[in-house]
């Protein structure tokens, strides 16, 4: 599943229940800025996602 979370319309929830977009476009918007998006998860703590931009 981590593999597939920042592709549009992929969604967990229930259909009419979200979009799928949201990742994507936060990851789109990254990309376009010459950035990264990165996602971690540890099981008992939850799910990190970590945003690198360049410094200009």
């Amino acid at each position: 599943m981590k593999g597939k979370i920042f592709q549009p319309f992929f969604t967990t929830k229930p259909t009419g229940q979200g979009t799928g977009l949201g990742l994507s476009l936060a990851y789109d918007i990254v990309k376009a800025h010459g950035g990264e998006m990165k996602v971690e998860t540890k099981e008992v703590e939850g799910t990190e996602f970590i945003i690198q931009l360049p410094v200009v």
